[in-house]
């Protein structure tokens, strides 16, 4: 057990795009557990676009980091002390811990992982809280019939590779919108999506999404917002769900994006749209995260991760991320997983 180990600190609240001096690498004592806590050697850390959010000090569904505080994050890792009746030492577990090599959990929110499942990563993927967005926030909120038509944007991503999956298991039609030709190689050859856009290949979204979606679009999950967004609202079919997750594209702005004036539209075509948040649906996990694992077992749900070794690279590559140069989910591995 080491005396010390790292974390990553906010220290400037930045007002467009994140650089790496808005943050701060700490070396400091490893904290030890008190009466039910475990101390936590983080494996894994995951990295998510929310994180820019939680850098405002403004209004929002969860408190900012404060300036000086550890920057918050899901986490997998290996319990190595315990103080708690339910977990024992050796056992891997998943809690949003933040962006640290050790650290004290406890609460309610903490949860064991099973590593003969899949590999203990997925926890902080398509077996974590990306995975579940997707699940609850397509079959709950985007509700797909048989026979619809899907679109979901940064379909490579961690979220969005899952929804149009999800919704080809649901015998729906999948259309990706993606940026480059790898990403959209990926989502079609690789996860079977119908289509995919490469929207950096393009100067007419409309277009590319018309002939994609012949029949319209019945569902369209949103992880970018901006212009991409306005192009698929364009092409709703009547009684469309839109399911907003994200705005990817705009956490960096300075200032809010004037875009086309569309709500009109959802007059007369009667569409529906809801911003959800994934823990609005926490009391059902288990069930979902059962089915999520039958269909990785079965081979019909595939999934890509892009790793970064080590916590010093953490601020780089969240400041990529939100630039959308990762492929696949985020993960920074910042120790070795456990020997079989």
């Amino acid at each position: 057990m080491p005396k010390t180990h790292r974390r990553v600190v906010l220290v400037r609240r930045p007002p467009g795009e994140p650089a790496e001096s808005d943050f701060r690498i700490e070396e400091v004592p490893v904290p030890q557990p008190g009466p039910r806590e475990v101390l936590v050697r983080v494996i894994y850390l995951s990295l998510d676009p929310y994180m820019r959010g939680r850098m405002r000090d403004a209004a929002s569904y969860a408190a900012p980091v404060g300036i000086g505080e550890v920057m918050t994050g899901g986490t997998v890792g290996e319990v190595v002390a315990s103080n708690h009746p339910g977990f024992k030492v050796g056992d891997i577990v998943e809690d949003r811990l933040g962006w640290q090599e050790y650290a004290i959990g406890g609460g309610p929110a903490l949860r064991r992982i099973d590593p003969s499942l899949a590999p203990i990563s997925t926890a902080n993927g398509v077996l974590g809280m990306p995975g579940m967005t997707a699940y609850f926030g397509l079959l709950e909120v985007g509700r797909p019939k048989p026979g619809e038509t899907v679109v979901v944007s940064a379909a490579s991503g961690a979220v969005g590779q899952v929804v149009g999956q999800i919704a080809r298991i649901m015998g729906c039609r999948a259309v990706g919108i993606a940026g480059g030709d790898a990403k959209c190689a990926f989502v079609k050859d690789t996860l079977g999506f119908d289509a995919c856009i490469d929207y950096k290949a393009t100067d007419d979204l409309d277009a590319a999404l018309r002939a994609a979606c012949p029949d319209g679009i019945d569902v369209y999950f949103d992880n970018v917002g901006g212009p991409i967004t306005d192009a698929a609202l364009r092409n709703l079919n009547v009684h469309a769900r839109v399911a907003l997750c994200g705005s990817i594209s705009q956490y960096n702005a300075t200032a809010p994006e004037t875009g086309p004036r569309l709500l009109g539209t959802f007059v007369g075509k009667r569409v529906t749209a809801r911003g959800f948040i994934v823990s609005d649906f926490a009391a059902h996990y288990g069930p979902a995260l059962r089915q999520m694992g039958a269909w990785i077992k079965s081979g019909r749900l595939k999934y890509r991760e892009d790793i970064v070794e080590g916590i010093d690279k953490a601020p780089r590559a969240f400041i990529g991320l939100l630039r959308g140069e990762n492929f696949g989910k985020l993960l920074v591995k910042l120790g070795p997983e456990p020997r079989a």
